[in-house]
């Protein structure tokens, strides 16, 4: 089982995730997490698993769907893409820059407003 000696029950992967156990259903539920299951039926997560839900949790504040990340999921599993796989993550990126883009922006006319009504 993966590289712990210790395979961790679910809520101990949301509590180290800081992810509700609901949400880690759901990404099983997408396909997304795929637990190993004890012989009474319990599902068991390897360490792997903390470092791709903290991945999964990363893309969906980013923005990306669970349909794009279960496409970008063999990516993230051997560092490959293929040219379809690559064109969407220049596609997410280039989302996310334009969405950087327009919050430092944003973050600027903040920072000038402040200073403009700063009480001297």
């Amino acid at each position: 089982m993966g590289k712990t000696a210790h395979p961790m029950r679910i809520g101990e992967l949301a509590h180290r995730t800081g992810v509700s156990v609901r949400a880690l259903r759901y990404y099983e539920e997408q396909q997304l997490l795929v637990p190993e299951r004890t012989a009474s039926g319990q599902r068991v997560y390897t360490e792997e698993a903390v470092e791709r839900v903290r991945i999964f949790q990363q893309f969906y504040a980013a923005g990306l769907s669970s349909r794009t990340i279960a496409k970008l999921l063999p990516c993230i599993d051997t560092g490959h893409s293929t040219p379809t796989q690559r064109d969407e993550l220049l596609t997410e990126r280039d989302r996310l820059a334009t969405h950087i883009d327009t919050m430092t922006h944003a973050l600027r006319r903040l920072d000038q407003l402040i200073t403009a009504a700063d009480p001297r």
